[in-house]
């Protein structure tokens, strides 16, 4: 019979934050903590793939939070389904040693169609006239209305964008603790994103970033306290640090000005053309893939992108294999930012011909992240809350609406915290946390946790550890 696991993916979380959280070191007080390494690029999706698989990103496929699908044409972030990652995942492991093992995915990424028991992922509602309303989905659909019934409707304009804050996390922690009372999973896996959102917005050296840890600490407890009550071993990982930015990077603007990058007009608003461009770049973070249409074209374009002010590496064909990330999703090239640099997705050179996209938050039709989203226009930030307000009550009638309240280059000047990188200090990287001594170490590499938590389980890994590189 195995052991009940509560994982806790805590975003951000890193061992300078854990000195504001006492909730969170007493899961290590009987247990252990250790260094956790973490892959390239370091971000959510590649990096919880990573721990579900113990493989690379070159073994599940997930080179980024998004990537340019060839097939398609079309840049494509945050999707869903969980068939785009590849490898054995960890329950698929788990059930080869026991069957009938049982798992509740309560907003792991990659969530959607996943083989697991019970399963609950943001999803807002999208009306056929263009509103979007908060929401989340649920397998079993009942779980849906289980769920809403006691916590209400999931705060989805808490989870991201201007007004992103503690609420969504609140909710998740929630979520968690009546799924563990009312069917108690075998492994229950949980994601908390509020480090994600003051950490970005004013760097984790800020007196924000310590405040969000504490309130943060202080929503965990319960959760820690349901899963005690259980006897359930606990442990608590992050997929990265994130580190104080001030410079953003365009590169995309870089490779226009250079003719590679093209673009297509429409309504006065110029939109990415991937399928004629000779190279162009999906911004993620502190990396960026860079897709280049010739391959003899290759050698120039890394020559010109070395040459940008905050690019600190191009990685190549060798470059991205030395790193395990040689997976045909990924970039002919792959940018590795400076320290303190990001890049912007930004790709238009004058902002009255930006697409009307580039001022919402909207995270499906922006060609690479935007962390400008967690800002209202900092350039005028009145003026920007006042159109929400407007907007606000044109949803609320019913009405169509655009919620225009991102800044572009002033919003993007504002961005204080990033991360993607692997961490130059073990101080600013991921950490791990758990309750269980039996199987304490000093380091852990993230393609090991997949083994690691079964063994806390008590199961057989069924198969060979992971290598620890990335570490």
């Amino acid at each position: 019979m195995s052991r009940r696991l509560v994982v806790l993916d805590v975003v951000g979380l890193t061992p300078r934050l854990l000195a504001h959280m006492p909730r969170l070191r007493g899961v290590a007080d009987g247990g252990f903590r250790a260094e956790l390494g973490t892959v390239l690029p370091a971000v959510t999706c590649s990096v919880q793939s990573t721990f579900l698989t113990g493989e690379q990103p070159s073994g599940h496929g997930i080179v980024g939070n998004g990537w340019y699908f060839r097939e398609l044409g079309e840049v494509l972030l945050w999707r869903q389904h969980n068939a785009l990652v590849g490898g054995d995942k960890l329950w698929q492991a788990a059930r080869r040693a026991e069957p009938g093992y049982t798992v509740a995915n309560v907003c792991w990424w990659y969530a959607m169609g996943a083989d697991v028991n019970w399963t609950v992922t943001p999803r807002p509602v999208y009306y056929a006239d263009g509103r979007k309303e908060p929401d989340c989905y649920t397998d079993p659909p009942e779980l849906h209305d289980a769920l809403t019934g006691r916590l209400g409707t999931f705060p989805l304009f808490t989870y991201w964008g201007p007004t992103a804050g503690l609420p969504s996390s609140r909710w998740i922690c929630q979520a968690a603790e009546q799924i563990l009372a009312d069917v108690s999973p075998d492994l229950t896996l949980v994601y908390v994103p509020h480090l994600d959102y003051d950490l970005q917005r004013f760097g984790p050296s800020s007196a924000q970033a310590a405040a969000a840890a504490a309130e943060l600490d202080t929503v965990l407890g319960p959760l820690l306290d349901a899963a005690r009550a259980r006897d359930a071993t606990v442990v608590v990982l992050s997929e990265y640090g994130i580190t104080d930015v001030s410079r953003p990077v365009d590169v995309n603007r870089l490779l226009r000005s250079e003719g590679l990058l093209r673009v297509h007009t429409q309504a006065g608003m110029e939109y990415l053309d991937p399928w004629t461009s000779k190279a162009f770049a999906v911004a993620d973070h502190q990396i960026a893939h860079v897709y280049v249409r010739d391959p003899a074209d290759v050698p120039a374009v890394a020559k010109l992108c070395a040459g940008l002010p905050g690019v600190a590496e191009v990685l190549d064909a060798e470059g991205k294999a030395a790193h395990g990330l040689d997976h045909p999703r990924a970039g002919e090239l792959v940018l590795v930012a400076e320290p303190d640099a990001w890049f912007t997705y930004y790709y238009w050179l004058d902002d009255a011909q930006a697409p009307d996209f580039a001022r919402l938050v909207e995270i499906h039709r922006k060609p690479g992240y935007d962390p400008a989203e967690l800002f209202f226009d900092p350039a005028n930030p009145g003026a920007a809350k006042a159109r929400a307000g407007v907007a606000l009550a044109r949803k609320k009638l019913g009405m169509r609406y655009l919620m225009s309240a991102v800044g572009l280059d002033a919003g993007a000047r504002a961005v204080r915290g990033s991360h993607g990188r692997l961490p130059d200090d073990p101080a600013d990287g991921p950490v791990l946390l758990c309750s269980d001594a039996t199987a304490a170490r000093d380091k852990i590499a993230a393609t090991e946790v997949k083994a690691l938590l079964l063994e806390l389980a008590g199961l057989s890994p069924g198969g060979a550890v992971g290598s620890g590189e990335g570490s």
